[in-house]
């Protein structure tokens, strides 16, 4: 690049930053997601959402948008019911069935595994009972996945299993237990306070009988993907499914539960993404490879629609992976390097020239969209934010009925759409190294990952 086109770039980039300050699509994607009923995977609601992504991406300038169908478990929420009885009383609490929770009715002794690790599960007799478990983990101690802690109650022979969670405000929490298919046990969230009572009567062996009925669903269906794409003008006549330098995936899941607005996980994601596209649209002359922009359904579920996008693409084909999940909520972006050092010297060189702070983590995890193209070799970012210092570990509002717009900053969603866009710049430009699969699996193992994730259905065939 001379130095003549090195001003020009950057005069692009500069003019492309400056207007996102004023605008306003984020937020306004944001507040038409939230307005819908609910955005469940395979729901009537979580279609009308990809129709919207898609306007969105259509007025920032993106070409050829379109929703791509695919197939999956489509799983329906009815009612459900804890009743706990003594000798003197009889008690029922609010309860939420977790997706994939299969229908059942229920009767055994509760009882109380703690955090649900592993240690704890495999420390008490759950044959028949029903396991009572909490949302999060010790900070001393590597976090423990629901799919996990669900998995092992299974093994363990627990009859049903009752996710507590940690946060309080009467909010009990969902959460998928199995990744498009039915789970083997009912199971239920409650409320921090219902937890309590329900630790209470566990410890109360011999006059305690708890009951659990779970009213749910499972059937065939089909959800959708978001595409559209960006070219750099020495790629204008290559074919559209073939870049010619690699292209650059930018993802974010627009589904949410149906139990809140699902405005912080991931509204807040697909939002930031809608800004940084405006910005890259009209920087598109002088992107240097390729930028493939998605939304993708039923990450709630099971990593759904990613897994029907890395199935569509090859991975040779793409450069990079940036998961936009969990960015936008919190001030300070939060990067998850996933093993690749390039991409965290990347990602902190970007936000040090922003004079931006930023939070990275290097371990990978197999929780988000990323994790189809990562298992691959793809080296992948996930891009989310720091909580408040202080905050409980765990999602917070996240997958509760207290997930709703009034907790989002549009500051936050500006700021880091144009630190989205920046990260992305530099990656059409910069070469990052493939993720060996050998160290990646490794590097699992060494995090203690390999257990829960066969607890959970979820370690790669391949792996063996």
């Amino acid at each position: 690049m001379t130095d003549a086109d090195r001003e020009l770039t950057d005069e692009a980039i500069a003019r492309a930053i400056g207007r996102a300050w004023t605008d306003d699509s984020a937020w306004d994607l944001l507040t038409a997601l939230t307005e819908l009923p609910d955005r469940m995977g395979g729901s009537p609601g979580e279609r009308r959402a990809a129709e919207l992504v898609r306007e969105s991406f259509t007025d920032a300038g993106l070409d050829e948008a379109r929703i791509d169908e695919f197939d999956m478990q489509y799983w329906e929420r009815g009612t459900s019911e804890l009743t706990v009885e003594t000798d003197s009383l009889s008690r029922q609490f609010e309860t939420i069935a977790l997706p994939y929770s299969p229908a059942g009715d229920v009767e055994g002794r509760l009882v109380d595994v703690g955090y649900g690790t592993p240690a704890e599960i495999a420390a008490v007799d759950l044959e028949g009972a029903i396991a009572v478990a909490s949302t999060t983990t010790p900070a001393d101690q590597r976090f423990v996945h629901r799919m996990e802690k669900y998995g092992h109650a299974v093994e363990a022979g627990a009859a049903a299993f009752v996710f507590v969670n940690h946060v309080p405000g009467q909010l009990p929490p969902t959460g998928s237990l199995r990744f498009n298919e039915e789970g083997e046990i009912p199971a239920v969230g409650v409320s921090a306070e219902s937890g309590d009572w329900l630790s209470e009567y566990a410890g109360r062996v011999e006059d305690v009988r708890a009951s659990l009925r779970v009213d749910a669903r499972t059937t065939e269906g089909t959800s959708q993907n978001v595409h559209a794409t960006l070219s750099p003008a020495t790629d204008a006549n290559a074919d559209r499914d073939t870049a010619t330098n690699g292209t650059v995936l930018v993802l974010a899941h627009y589904d949410a539960h149906d139990i809140g607005e699902g405005a912080l996980d991931n509204g807040c994601g697909i939002a930031t993404v809608a800004g940084a596209a405006s910005i890259l649209a009209e920087i598109e002359g002088v992107l240097e490879s390729r930028v493939r922009i998605a939304g993708v359904g039923c990450e709630e579920i099971g990593l759904l629609g990613a897994e029907a996008l890395a199935d569509d693409l090859d991975p040779d084909s793409i450069r990079a992976v940036v998961n936009v999940d969990g960015a936008g909520r919190f001030r300070d972006l939060q990067v998850y390097s996933h093993a690749s050092e390039e991409l965290e010297e990347l990602a902190a060189s970007v936000a040090g020239t922003a004079g931006q702070p930023v939070v990275h983590e290097p371990d990978p995890h197999p929780f988000s969209d990323h994790w189809p193209f990562l298992q691959a070799g793809v080296p992948s970012v996930q891009l989310h934010s720091e909580p408040p210092r202080g905050s409980d570990r765990g999602r917070g509002w996240g997958h509760t009925s207290a997930d709703t717009r009034d907790k989002v900053d549009p500051r936050n969603l500006r700021e880091h759409a144009i630190l989205t866009a920046l990260l992305v710049w530099e990656l059409t430009r910069t070469d990052v190294a493939s993720i060996a699969v050998d160290d990646l699996r490794e590097r699992l193992v060494e995090q203690d990952y390999e257990p829960g994730m066969r607890a959970a259905g979820i370690w790669p065939a391949g792996w063996e």
